[in-house]
């Protein structure tokens, strides 16, 4: 399959006008939140939110998409060496994902000690992931937002009063890969998905996170997210309502959230929970 020179082009971090996508993928990747929309007068245009999140979603949505990420044994310095071009493959370089504390927590990579301790207004990021140990009783909370994964301490009230005094361990999916997920389904730990209070965040978990660690699993829902989503977003609901309308779980408090997000015909982003005044 060709890639279309819109696809090309935002995955380039150019912007285009509304009329070079599709309106069905145009809808699919507005209602993913993946493409940030300029407007002038009655023209629309739109560039990616986050390129690599916008290439995974492609190759998840269709297989010959996998052009935009090829996976090889040779690495880019390889490539460099024998062709003088490293830029000829798009391969991923970076494997893992970012990890954040604001306790201390004494953990074990490649087989050594390694204290988690990052000090405010950095993270750590783990490559070697299939390498890297936690202790069991520490609970792994996902946090889709990379504000909000960096902002944890503007955001520990929340994390303590709803989940107590458990030790906790933050990751993010930046980039956007399944990496976090493998890495979750080699240890025994709790998880708790911290996203949006939308459709297509429930999907997410449901399908990238539930479906594989099962019960072990949890959504994080604040205790006053009705009232915040009576004031969200009624175009972000609007934007989803086409493919998530019908969506449904087996899990009563998150069927819950979901009628209250149908009732209300809103979405609340969790960047609202960021507390500046930490």
């Amino acid at each position: 399959m060709a890639i279309s020179a819109s696809i090309q082009a935002l995955i380039s971090g150019e912007q285009i006008a509304s009329s070079k996508l599709s309106s069905k993928l145009l809808d699919e990747l507005m209602a993913e939140g993946l493409l940030l929309v300029t407007t002038r007068g009655s023209r629309k245009s739109y560039r990616a939110r986050d390129i690599e999140a916008l290439k995974r979603y492609l190759i998840d949505k269709d297989e010959n998409y996998r052009m935009l990420d090829v996976t090889v044994s040779d690495s880019r310095s390889s490539i460099a060496a024998e062709t003088g071009n490293s830029k000829l493959l798009t391969i991923r370089s970076c494997l893992g994902f970012p990890i954040n504390s604001y306790k201390s927590i004494e953990c074990s990579l490649n087989g050594e000690p390694f204290v988690v301790n990052p000090p405010e207004g950095s993270f750590v990021f783990i490559d070697n992931w299939k390498h890297f140990v936690i202790p069991e009783d520490i609970v792994v909370v996902g946090i889709e937002n990379m504000e909000n994964f960096r902002m944890i301490r503007q955001q520990r009230k929340m994390f303590e009063s709803l989940l107590g005094d458990k030790q906790l361990l933050f990751a993010s999916r930046y980039p956007q890969s399944t990496d976090l997920r493998n890495w979750l389904l080699t240890i025994p730990n709790k998880y708790v998905h911290f996203g949006d209070f939308d459709l297509a965040g429930i999907h997410i978990f449901l399908t990238e996170f539930h479906k594989h660690l099962d019960d072990r699993s949890i959504y994080l829902i604040p205790s006053d997210i009705e009232q915040r989503l009576s004031k969200g977003s009624l175009t972000r609901y609007n934007e989803q309502y086409d493919k998530y309308h019908t969506l449904q779980c087996d899990i009563p408090y998150l069927q819950s959230l979901i009628d209250m997000i149908n009732k209300h015909h809103r979405g609340y982003d969790q960047e609202g929970y960021i507390n500046n005044e930490k």
